[in-house]
């Protein structure tokens, strides 16, 4: 365990733009079609439902990260085992979102450059901030941040004012019944991004207020399904579910098409900038997470050490997880929603949770 010390508002600052981070880029809940708006809200229920699980683990041993306490409840072979594998679901997630981030890129501004090279420029940086502690990162987060809403409001106030929304592309609501939208719920925004959220898990014993850590972490949460809920809205109103569903990244598509008073346009590189300092949280928050365990179950006093040859493996793993974009995103929805989502984001959670609680309720009955 580092000696870190973060507020509230710090962490209410990297759940918010880790929940933001790559959910923002990529089409969400997008099967749901012009009800995807509908799918995001639920999966946000579900989310906060899935916080308050991890905070009552941590209200059960609240100076143990999570490989500790799995260690304590399910014995040292299986807890050990556990924790492994969450480092690498943590490293395979933060590789992915990497990637995410460089097909972006290539797409939108460096359409000759090798994708490596654009990884490796942002996983530099990630490495270069987690070795300098989780204290470092949410300080950086707490600059990015107002610059950011402030991006997200003019950008929505602009749209507005370009008259490119057209609300008959939101209708008719719920025009296949509620079936469709709980599938893609129970499916994918469950999960992504509001399941994710278990990664804070590693950073709540350091945080110095902890009896308000669930209601920060419940409305940075809440918020950020408003904001993933309005963008998508916007999304769909603006390019209709058709294109938006062909649409790489539809909130750049919706940004590039904003025209005001014949001078104001390709404001898409203001927002390639802050979808690039999502997506570096992100990262880096998952990239903590696994270096931080690994630190935990090796017993290795100075985590720093781990964070460069552990971030090549991410970068790596980022280039070499698909061979195409088309195909990470069929990963993502065939392999990651389906199998590993519900093991390790609600299964396991909800599995410790009931043995906390048994073990927790002999000891008091004693």
């Amino acid at each position: 365990m580092e000696k870190a010390k973060i507020s509230l508002y710090q962490l209410f600052v990297l759940i918010l733009l880790f929940e933001l981070g790559s959910a923002i880029l990529v089409p969400l809940a997008i099967d749901a079609k012009q009800d995807a708006w509908l799918a995001i809200l639920l999966g946000m229920v579900g989310g906060l439902f899935l916080f308050w699980v991890n905070y009552r683990l941590f209200l059960y041993y609240p100076e143990l990260v999570p490989p500790e306490y799995m260690q304590k409840l399910l014995g040292k072979i299986v807890g050990t085992l556990l924790a492994f594998s969450y480092i690498i679901f943590f490293m395979y997630t933060a590789a992915r979102v990497l990637r995410d981030f460089g097909e972006m890129l290539l797409t939108f501004a460096y359409l000759e450059t090798p994708l490596l090279i654009v990884n490796a420029l942002l996983m530099l940086v990630i490495i270069y901030s987690v070795s300098k502690g989780i204290e470092v990162v949410a300080r950086t987060g707490e600059l990015f941040f107002v610059s950011i809403y402030f991006l997200a409001i003019t950008g929505f106030i602009l749209i507005v004012f370009s008259g490119l929304i057209d609300m008959n592309n939101l209708k008719p609501i719920l025009e296949e019944g509620i079936f469709p939208v709980a599938k893609v719920v129970f499916t994918q925004t469950l999960y992504f991004p509001f399941g994710e959220a278990i990664v804070f898990s590693m950073i709540f014993p350091y945080i110095t207020k902890r009896k308000s850590v669930k209601k920060i972490g419940l409305f940075a949460i809440l918020l950020s399904g408003i904001n993933l809920t309005i963008t998508m809205a916007i999304n769909i109103g603006v390019l209709g579910v058709d294109l938006a569903s062909r649409s790489q990244f539809p909130l750049l598509s919706t940004i590039q098409s904003i025209q005001v008073a014949e001078f104001l346009e390709r404001l898409d590189v203001f927002f390639m900038i802050a979808l690039v300092i999502c997506i570096f949280f992100k990262v880096s928050i998952y990239f903590y997470a696994a270096v931080a365990s690994t630190a935990v179950i090796f017993k290795i006093k100075e985590p720093s050490m781990l964070t460069y040859p552990m971030g090549m493996v991410v970068l790596f793993m980022s280039v070499t997880i698909a061979s195409s974009y088309a195909e990470h995103l069929k990963e993502g929805l065939k392999f990651v929603t389906r199998y590993l989502h519900p093991f390790f984001l609600v299964g396991v959670p909800l599995l410790l949770l009931a043995i906390a609680f048994l073990k927790n309720r002999k000891r008091s009955s004693h």
